[in-house]
């Protein structure tokens, strides 16, 4: 995301538009480059599921609109972003659309066509299972030379004379001579594996695991679910009256059950708006099954 967003030439007076469930890794690179350049961070409101409201975003765009950077799925919930409205929003506005699908790759379908977003980012370690620091960029081909990676060396360009370098022409100018083809080789097992079984597959899987988890949990007095949107993924967050979610993540490591905790720093527009400090956060995937759910639910029906 990094190499994409840096890439672009701010100025004094653009716009960034961006969402209420933003990342705090990507907030504060976008706080980083208005400090610098004098350009704006605006938030998309949020409609009456909690999602981007496209009709909002569509009342925001201007000719000083330099961005659209949405994340899809957020870290601290179900929530799955409007993507492919928001992107036709983009396209109609002539406006680059930057879509983190750090979520959601190797979780559902994921088409950058169908979406219309000039640039997507995402990591390996999270649906796709692949190992820790790598991920990969996409960038539309028809606005390559539009971007200037932040840094270059031997790898993404060319010295051709003593005054005088050529940035390559394809994707590559965002990479580096200096990686770890190990955890590439990693990262690429990973994605052969997710397409072996089928992203449909996955998606149904997960759709079906994580609507059985939230029906467990909503029937369980004094769990509070925090999900919003209208389609939701396999993130579940929620909480419990009276307990903060460190301790019931610690409690249900005793039982050996994984779940994590979303503190309001990973999206703090989102969260200090709702008034939350932090949610227990339980990721279902396609290896769980029925009687795990079941036995998360079982467990924290008895902590209550």
């Amino acid at each position: 995301m990094d190499m994409a967003f840096y890439a672009l030439p701010f100025k004094s007076g653009d716009r960034i538009l961006t969402s209420v469930s933003k990342y705090a890794s990507n907030y504060i690179a976008f706080l980083q480059i208005a400090e610098r350049t004098g350009a704006t961070i605006e938030v998309i409101p949020n409609d009456g599921c909690g999602q981007v409201s496209v009709e909002a975003l569509q009342g925001l765009v201007d000719e000083h609109v330099k961005l659209i950077a949405i994340t899809h799925l957020p870290t601290n919930g179900g929530l799955v972003n409007p993507a492919i409205k928001i992107g036709k929003t983009a396209r109609q506005a002539r406006i680059l659309f930057l879509l983190d699908a750090c979520q959601s790759i190797g979780q559902m379908p994921i088409d950058v066509q169908a979406i219309g977003c000039d640039m997507l980012s995402a990591t390996g370690r999270k649906y796709l299972r692949g190992p820790r620091g790598t991920g990969f960029l996409y960038v539309r081909r028809s606005i390559l030379e539009q971007l200037e990676p932040p840094f270059l060396d031997l790898h993404a360009a060319k010295w051709v004379t003593k005054d005088r370098y050529e940035i390559r022409a394809d994707a590559r100018r965002f990479e580096n001579w200096e990686t770890n083809y190990a955890d590439k080789i990693g990262l690429g097992v990973a994605i052969d594996y997710a397409l072996s079984w089928g992203l449909e597959s996955i998606w149904a899987r997960i759709s079906h695991l994580s609507n059985l988890l939230r029906a467990r949990l909503n029937n369980i007095p004094h769990v509070e679910l925090h999900d919003l949107g209208v389609q939701k993924c396999g993130i579940i967050t929620f909480t419990v009256d009276g307990q903060n979610p460190q301790e019931t993540r610690r409690e249900l490591a005793k039982q050996k059950t994984n779940v994590s905790v979303s503190l309001a720093e990973y999206t703090r527009i989102g969260m200090d708006k709702r008034g939350l400090a932090s949610v227990v956060r339980a990721s279902v995937h396609y290896y769980n099954s029925e009687e795990e759910v079941e036995r998360l639910c079982d467990f924290i029906a008895r902590l209550i």
